[in-house]
């Protein structure tokens, strides 16, 4: 007899999980290396300034306000990543059903970590830009 088709069976695999948390750390991992760039850019036109003093060249303002402002835009740019990582991952484990989500695991650990990161970028971008 060909009634209702059967019942879709229950099976208790995290792995889409897992993968999913994984893919947010590669994320927020990326958003780190991009903030430290951003670091390093900005802090290499302080750095060229100086050895222009030293050198005995006068080099012009704009040398440093570009490192500055590109510096600024390069770790505003990775809490952005982190941000935009953690709210998919968010939206993508709501999508998950119960039966696929480890015991013991939440959103939440993860999510408090990216965000915390984020937050830290963003007080760099802050302290650059008065700095």
């Amino acid at each position: 007899m060909s009634g209702s088709p059967a019942p879709p069976q229950m099976t208790n695999d995290p792995r889409a999980y897992f993968a999913a948390e994984r893919t947010l750390l590669a994320w927020v991992r990326t958003g780190i290396a991009v903030m430290a760039l951003g670091f390093v850019v900005e802090r290499f036109g302080l750095f060229v300034s100086i050895m222009s003093v030293q050198i005995g060249q006068a080099t012009g303002p704009m040398h440093t306000s570009a490192s500055n402002l590109i510096g600024i835009l390069l770790v505003a740019s990775g809490v952005a990543v982190i941000v935009f990582a953690g709210v998919q991952h968010a939206r993508f484990v709501r999508t998950l059903p119960d039966s696929d989500l480890p015991a013991g695991y939440g959103i939440g650990r993860a999510l408090a970590f990216a965000m915390t990161f984020a937050v830290l970028g963003g007080a760099l971008a802050l302290y650059l830009a008065l700095g």
